[in-house]
């Protein structure tokens, strides 16, 4: 290698050098790169806002639902109630095996009291032991070509079912026909 830093070794010209050409050579910093600051529109601009004390709070909101919306009280047994609908809903994931527990465990319970509580626990009985007789007829018609439609839809129907049994219990409202054959 010569004096003035010329040497064999033409690696780290692209950026690899090895531990032999940079053996003795001091290392250069890179010059600082300097970018011209380009001024932003005016939609980017922000705005200041004079915030007074009040403004600084911000108003305490349900998370869902309406703001004006008072707690509604939950009737006895809701827990049992919502755990039923859980099952439902998770029956189509499950491919049915949720749907036997919850079918299990509405035939073996004894109804709720109350209007509210009755009319849901009707309803979930009703939702059950239909999808029961609609899988096994969508079985043995799978044989002639229909049994997948059939299977479809009730689980549709299954799943919309329990979804809104649950808005209504949640809202404290009773099922209007729990013997109706949709919502």
């Amino acid at each position: 290698m010569a004096e003035t830093g010329d040497h064999d070794d033409h690696d780290d010209q692209i950026g690899f050098a090895s531990a032999a050409a940079l053996a003795g050579r001091m290392r250069e910093p890179a010059p600082p790169v300097q970018a011209d600051p380009q001024p932003l529109p005016a939609w980017a601009v922000e705005t200041p806002v004079f915030a007074t004390a009040a403004s600084r709070v911000p108003p305490v909101r349900p998370a869902f639902g309406r703001a004006d919306a008072q707690p509604v009280a939950m009737p006895d047994g809701a827990v049992s109630l919502f755990a039923i609908y859980v099952l439902i809903l998770f029956a189509v994931p499950t491919f049915g095996a949720s749907a036997l527990l919850a079918l299990a465990a509405v035939m073996t319970r004894q109804p709720p009291e109350g209007a509210l509580a009755a009319s849901h626990f009707v309803y979930q009985k009703r939702t059950l032991l239909t999808a029961a007789a609609a899988a096994v007829l969508g079985v043995l018609m799978i044989v002639i070509n229909l049994g997948v439609f059939v299977l479809f839809t009730m689980a549709l129907w299954v799943m919309v079912r329990g979804a809104v049994g649950v808005f209504r219990l949640k809202a404290g409202q009773p099922i209007s026909k729990p013997l109706g054959w949709w919502i």
